[in-house]
């Protein structure tokens, strides 16, 4: 598609999804508000900004005050309507994110449902005890009043310098960041300087209230995708061949070249399902690099676990990388704290 086409086209979708929030706006589309706060953690662009950890982050420490629900879209599942999911659902049932937070947090209730609405309305009959809901995305549908609105924003994309679908990575307009009560900077980079984050909040905060907080993801020690006994260790600067089927895997990479010797790469568009010629390419590159390992995302990881098509050769290279997000020097105070008392008492709307 041409350049000036895409243009055409970015303009008119700028023009559908203003009218859309003008609606809302005049109240002609309805908004529904419940009596459980709702914790949206949501971003403005497409693909790969980091919600996942965020959401994981926000479970993980506010799981000691709240009995906390996940509620997520489920994207890229083949199956419809309200689900629960479950450790052993499969990622083509449940979506691949929502079953990595299952895995991480098998006491939390996951739910998915393209309705969200509907979606917290069955939570409530079942899960009464539940009195948090995090609704991962959601930010730009607007169904559904959330309480407070956790924006995610990628450090390695600005929105300044970005456009609207097709032409560039922006699925929801700029003027929509006035609604967010937090912005989370992710992938930030280990050299980002205090000039960098003022830079950031002059272009992110519209209003007073907003606070932001620049993050990164920790790597945490590789695990094995199939424990096995003997299994040697890996060490730091041993040959790595990274896979990945997310949204931006460039900061995958640049993290990962720190740690390990990075010889080839297998990258796949977000949420890609592994199909037999994957398995194949893979066989492939442990026989150009026997001594690589084959190092993949958690994302991965999940839809992987259960595949009985690999030759021992291949289970045997196979790890992936658990990260945690961990917010960083020069940001707003307190995160956690600010959060629950948005939570507890804020009216802003």
């Amino acid at each position: 598609m041409s350049k000036v086409l895409l243009e055409i086209c970015s303009w008119f979708y700028k023009g559908a999804v203003a009218l859309r929030h003008r609606l809302y706006d005049w109240h002609i589309f309805k908004s529904e508000s419940f009596d459980i706060p709702v914790v949206c953690v949501g971003n403005i662009t497409v693909g790969g900004t980091g919600k996942t950890p965020a959401a994981e982050y926000i479970i993980a420490h506010l799981s000691d005050r709240y009995n906390i629900a996940l509620l997520s879209r489920g994207y890229g599942r083949r199956t419809k309507g309200y689900r629960e999911v479950k450790r052993s659902s499969s990622y083509l049932d449940a979506g691949d994110e929502p079953l990595q937070i299952k895995l991480k947090f098998p006491d939390v209730p996951v739910i998915v449902c393209e309705k969200r609405a509907e979606g917290i309305r069955r939570i409530r009959r079942e899960h009464p005890e539940v009195d948090l809901i995090v609704m991962d995305d959601g930010f730009q549908h607007r169904s559904v009043a959330a309480k407070v609105n956790v924006i995610i924003v990628d450090a390695t994309r600005p929105v300044s310098s970005d456009k609207m679908l097709p032409a560039g990575s922006l699925r929801d307009i700029p003027s929509r960041l006035r609604a967010a009560h937090h912005f989370i900077v992710t992938k930030c980079p280990d050299d980002m300087t205090p000039l960098d984050q003022r830079i950031w909040r002059k272009q992110l905060k519209q209003i007073a209230f907003q606070k932001v907080y620049f993050s990164r993801t920790r790597p945490l020690p590789i695990r094995p995708l199939f424990e096995e006994p003997d299994r040697e260790q890996v060490d730091p600067g041993s040959q790595a061949v990274l896979m990945a089927g997310i949204g931006n895997p460039r900061v995958f990479k640049r993290d990962m070249a720190v740690r390990y010797n990075v010889v080839d790469t297998l990258f796949y568009g977000d949420h890609h399902r592994y199909t037999t010629d994957d398995i194949t390419a893979m066989e492939r590159v442990v026989d150009r690099h026997p001594r690589a390992i084959i190092l993949m995302t958690e994302k991965d990881a999940v839809k992987l676990r259960r595949c009985k098509r690999f030759s021992e050769r291949l289970r045997r290279a196979l790890y992936y990388q658990p990260v945690e997000m961990e917010i960083i020097e020069g940001s707003d105070a307190d995160f956690t704290g600010s959060l629950t008392a948005d939570i507890e008492y804020s009216d802003r709307e």
